[in-house]
């Protein structure tokens, strides 16, 4: 299981921008860009919400309609991180964010995203939306 942890949230404005980013912590024996990365959002009460995947090649992009069009989901191999570039924000999109990968690393999820594909998860970061 690889290990990750994300960062980037904080608390913005209707209409403005945050970019979120995964890492594997050390990174010495796994590397993210190797596997599939998800990014998944929840608030109190509702289900976690799959919005976004990225092949481990980069060459295979899901989005949610819920941000399909505001969100980009890329990755920087220099830097071995995935990023989730949030855009337009809206009160909606206020929630805790976590990524995600699967068990295996040549394993490309369905779509929807369903949680139980997944078997690495962060901690979670904040994001917040104010009206």
């Amino acid at each position: 299981t690889i290990p990750l942890r994300e960062s980037g949230g904080a608390s913005v404005q209707a209409g403005g921008s945050l970019r979120l980013a995964c890492v594997s912590p050390g990174d010495s024996y796994y590397s993210i860009l190797d596997y599939s990365v998800a990014w998944f959002r929840q608030v109190p009460g509702k289900e976690r919400e799959g919005v976004a995947l990225i092949s481990n090649f980069g060459d295979e992009i899901y989005y949610a309609d819920s941000v399909n069009g505001r969100f980009t989901i890329s990755q920087d191999p220099a830097k071995r991180t995935v990023y989730l570039q949030m855009n337009s924000l809206k009160p909606e999109d206020s929630a805790m964010y976590y990524c995600a990968a699967p068990e295996h690393s040549s394993y490309y999820p369905p779509r929807p995203l369903r949680g139980g594909d997944f078997t690495s998860w962060g901690q979670g970061t904040q994001v917040i939306v104010a009206s």
